[in-house]
C-alpha cells in the first residue's frame, strides 16, 4: 500500500479530491470512468461491502494507523493513500475531513429503472429535487423504512454526491436506485407501477386511505420543497395524496414528508 505525503496543494494526484466538480468527477460524456468521493471511515465501509471499487484514498497522518486503518487493509495493495498534516488537507479540500478519511470510488454503470423495479413493490420517484441534504435523508429514510428503490427525474441531485452520500450514511450504496428517461410518470405506469403523488390539492385523499396500501405495487412520487410537484405530474398521477397535519401547518420538509410516506404505505 503506497503512503504518499501531499506537500503542496497543487499535486495532480490529488485532483479528484480537491479542484475537480461534482460534474467533472461524474463523467457525463464516459460514465465508466466516473468517480465520486465517500466520506468517513463508517460511509467507506459501507460502500466497500456493497461492492463499490476504491480507486484512492485521502487521510490524515493520525489516521493511517487509526480510523484508517480497517479501510487500508481492504482496499488492496496497490491503492495509493495520499496523506499530509490536517491543515493541508483541510485547505486542498476545502472542508474539515470527517473523521479525517475520503476515498475516492468508482462509479458504476447506471442501472435501469426496469432493473431496479424487478421484483420491487414499494419505490419512491424524486422530481427535480436539487439539495443534497434532503436526497441524502431520503434514501436514510428509504433504507430504514422498507422502500424497494429509488428512481429519480433528470433534473434531481445526483445520488452520489458527496454530501448526499455523507447525510445518507451509505444508504446509496443499500437501496437500488436509477435515473428515468424523462420528468413523466409514463415510464412507472409502462413498468408496472401506480402512482401517488405528495401533494395538497382538492382533490388529495389521505395517506392512511385504504386503496393506497391495497396497491400490489406503488410508486410514491415527491417533489421539490418550494414548489412542490408540477402541475402535470400531479395530473399523470393515478392518486394525489396529502398527510393530515394539524396547527394549520400546510407542509412538511420533503425528506420529513416522505419518511411519513414510508413508514405508512411500506407498512
Amino acid at each position: 500500500m503506497p503512503i504518499i505525503e501531499i506537500s503542496t496543494l497543487s499535486d495532480p494526484r490529488v485532483q479528484m479530491f480537491s479542484t475537480l466538480t461534482e460534474a467533472q468527477l461524474r463523467n457525463r460524456l464516459e460514465p465508466q470512468k466516473g468517480i465520486f468521493i465517500a466520506e468517513s471511515p463508517k460511509v467507506i465501509d459501507v460502500a466497500l461491502r456493497a461492492g463499490y471499487e476504491p480507486v484512492a484514498l485521502l487521510c490524515e497522518k493520525r489516521h493511517i494507523d487509526g480510523d484508517a486503518a480497517d479501510i487500508i487493509s481492504r482496499c488492496g495493495p496497490d491503492m495509493p493513500v495520499y496523506t499530509g498534516e490536517r491543515e493541508l488537507l483541510a485547505t486542498l479540500t476545502g472542508y474539515t475531513l470527517t473523521r479525517g478519511v475520503l476515498c475516492a470510488m468508482r462509479r458504476p454503470l447506471p442501472p435501469t429503472p426496469e432493473q431496479v423495479c424487478k421484483d420491487a413493490r414499494r419505490v419512491v420517484v424524486i422530481v427535480g429535487v436539487t439539495d443534497t441534504t434532503n436526497i441524502g435523508a431520503i434514501f436514510r429514510s428509504a433504507a430504514a423504512l422498507g422502500i424497494d428503490a429509488v428512481l429519480l427525474t433528470p433534473n434531481a441531485c445526483d445520488p452520489l454526491n458527496r454530501r448526499a452520500v455523507r447525510v445518507s450514511m451509505g444508504s446509496v450504496f443499500l437501496v437500488p436506485w436509477a435515473w428515468l428517461p424523462d420528468n413523466s410518470l409514463n415510464h412507472l405506469h409502462s413498468i408496472g407501477f401506480r402512482t401517488a403523488a405528495m401533494a395538497l390539492t382538492d382533490e388529495s385523499v389521505s395517506i392512511d386511505h385504504p386503496a393506497l396500501r391495497a396497491e400490489p405495487r406503488l410508486a410514491i412520487v415527491m417533489g421539490t420543497e418550494g414548489d412542490g410537484l408540477p402541475h402535470e405530474t400531479i395530473a399523470e398521477a393515478d392518486y394525489v395524496v396529502r398527510i393530515p397535519m394539524a396547527h394549520s401547518v400546510d407542509s412538511l420538509n420533503v425528506a420529513a414528508a416522505a419518511a411519513v410516506a414510508f413508514w405508512e404505505l411500506s407498512k
